[in-house]
């Protein structure tokens, strides 16, 4: 889900004349704050659009000044287009390279430069000025699309050449994982609107009326309009700017970098996988730069790749919400500049050697090895749920990844894995169970109560796998023993057995049931055949007593009415110390009997004063 509009982020050194280009090419002041026009800098990220015959253009003036350039990376996320602003008087600056350099590992795969001030320079400067912007880009990932000459006093076929550039140039590919992702770059309240929040649409649209989930908040809000630009509108795409206006959630409540998505696609770790690039060793601390947050973040190397790439792990001081080749920035005050890719944005219990074998396998988008590895360190099962925020695949993609690979179960309706190690341990446990108990019934429903992390078509298959193998029998749908005959009658007087052993204070069925490891149908049916034959009463749904304990206990709750003129709660108490449930309902079961009267809270026999 794409449109042709533009998002391009204006790079440069300070003074170098972003804002003026962009005043000139659509007329906008991006200086807007007091502090900005009196200093007459860019401090934060400005934004401006202009419309084309054939596109919308979203340009973001970010700051040249050195010490915002927290403020640029911010700017420069998931944008189309970089626009690298050169003075032709002042030649290439620090922040030119610094600014160059943060497009490069945010992967913005293309680039328009603009000589500006020409009127400053000779032809031959800024032939050469050409020549040296050239060269530089050759140590990068982004391709340099064009060089324009540009003054504020330039003719009117210079600034119209910029234009034909930005209406006809292709627009870049960027991948859409699928469901609506928002990072807040400024958050402020509109009186009569209420909370509003800016922000740049990186992937899947967003509707008015949509309802949202503030990650970092763990609170679900509604968009009650939207605009792109100034503009209202009905949906937002990506590489849009867009305005959301939210119920339920106060501006002071949000801060810059807070992630916006569907409530459910994403979790949250202070632990990252990533690979980093750099020209030197990654420090031990330094800023981590996401989107629009910023936070701390503890490096530890876990290998180094090449001379200029590394493994490590990040453990940041709050949780990022993350997907899989999503780029990032770590800065310090050292100056030292790396990027970064987030490889595993969810946090898994492996060993180093694991954790690098596993990064590799990513790092190459080489599934099949990652899955492998996945599924057999979870012994409980390898869940794919999370697929498009853990690799950037949808969930039919990973299943056709998992399907490939041989010796694991996958589970399609639960999108599970399960090695060979795995289900090997169980079908022994399984086993197990009819060696301790041969009359134990067994279906895939009634192991998932004792292995709740196994998934009912999984059990299924390894109870079939174990048929086929002569290993056990199914009889009526159920599976049991090779020497279980007639299991029915057995079963009930287990239960009744059960039942006789426990008293006044009965097993749940359910418990039972686990306890016998037969399924829940065929005890239901061995309960209901001891209730038909008397032996056993049903108080409540989850309430069976012999017949022979609740006869005794009716003798002797009309003893105590007899002796104390009434029973309640707490005379019950003092000769059954059972618990309330149990109480209460025996109580209960007195009401049913004609000669007995509730009066508020106690029972007497009627015509018997309490």
């Amino acid at each position: 889900m794409q449109n042709n509009d533009l998002l391009i982020a204006l790079g440069g050194h300070i003074d170098h004349g972003k804002t003026s280009l962009i005043k000139a090419l659509n007329g906008f002041d991006g200086d807007e704050s007091k502090e900005e026009k009196q200093r007459g800098i860019t401090l934060d990220i400005s934004f401006s659009n202009l419309e084309l015959p054939l596109r919308n253009l979203a340009f973001i003036d970010v700051p040249g000044h050195e010490k915002l350039v927290k403020n640029m990376i911010a700017g420069a996320f998931s944008v189309d287009l970089l626009c690298l602003v050169i003075a032709s008087d002042d030649g290439i600056m620090p922040q030119t390279l610094e600014h160059l350099a943060i497009a490069n590992f945010l992967n913005i795969p293309r680039c328009f430069c603009i000589i500006s001030k020409t009127d400053k320079s000779t032809t031959h400067q800024i032939s050469k000025l050409e020549q040296e912007i050239q060269t530089l880009f050759k140590d990068t990932h982004i391709k340099l699309d064009h060089i324009f000459p540009f003054s504020i006093h330039t003719q009117e076929s210079d600034k119209q050449h910029i234009l034909d550039y930005l209406n006809q140039t292709p627009k870049p590919f960027k991948k859409d994982i699928g469901f609506f992702r928002y990072y807040i770059d400024r958050s402020f309240h509109i009186s009569g609107a209420g909370c509003v929040v800016s922000g740049s649409t990186l992937s899947g649209e967003v509707k008015k009326g949509d309802k949202l989930f503030i990650y970092d908040l763990h609170k679900e809000v509604s968009v009650k309009s939207l605009k792109i630009h100034t503009n209202f509108a009905q949906s937002a795409l990506p590489s849009h700017r867009v305005a959301l206006n939210l119920s339920d959630v106060s501006a002071n409540e949000l801060k810059r970098g807070f992630l916006i998505a569907p409530k459910g696609y994403l979790r949250g770790f202070d632990c990252l996988e990533v690979v980093l690039f750099g020209s030197k060793t990654p420090p031990p601390y330094a800023n981590l730069h996401i989107g629009a947050k910023k936070t701390n973040a503890r490096i530890t190397l876990l290998q180094q790749i090449d001379s200029h790439s590394y493994f490590a792990t990040l453990k940041c001081e709050e949780k990022i919400f993350s997907i899989f080749k999503e780029r990032f920035i770590l800065r310090n005050d050292q100056d030292s500049l790396f990027g970064g890719e987030i490889l595993s944005p969810i946090t898994d219990p492996l060993k180093k050697t694991q954790k690098i074998a596993l990064l590799q396998a990513l790092l190459q988008e080489d599934f099949i090895s990652a899955f492998t590895l996945l599924t057999s360190v979870h012994s409980k099962g390898f869940g794919l749920i999370s697929s498009t925020q853990r690799f950037g695949l949808s969930h039919a993609q990973a299943l056709n990844f998992a399907k490939q690979i041989k010796d694991i179960f996958v589970d399609e309706k639960n999108l599970v894995l399960y090695s060979s190690q795995t289900s090997k341990l169980l079908r022994q446990n399984i086993l197990q169970i009819f060696e301790k108990n041969p009359q134990a019934l067994l279906s895939a429903s009634s192991l998932h109560i004792k292995y709740k992390w196994a998934s009912e078509p999984y059990l299924q298959t390894l109870l079939d796998s174990l048929l086929h193998s002569n290993m056990v029998q199914k009889k009526n749908g159920l599976y049991t023993s090779l020497q279980n005959s007639q299991p029915q009658d057995a079963i009930a007087d287990k239960i009744l057995s059960i039942l006789q052993e426990q008293g006044y204070s009965p097993l749940a069925p359910y418990n039972i049931y686990d306890l016998l490891h037969i399924d829940r149908k065929v005890g239901d049916q061995a309960l209901k055949k001891l209730c038909a034959s008397q032996k056993v009463v049903r108080l409540e749904h989850n309430l069976f007593i012999t017949s022979f304990h609740l006869n005794k206990l009716l003798d002797s709750m009309r003893q105590i009415i007899k002796e104390k003129g009434y029973i309640d709660f707490a005379l019950f108490k003092e000769s059954f110390p059972l618990s309330r449930k149990y109480l209460i309902s025996y109580l209960d079961y007195l009401d049913r009997f004609e000669d007995i009267q509730k009066i508020d809270t106690k029972r007497a026999f009627k015509h018997t004063r309490s």
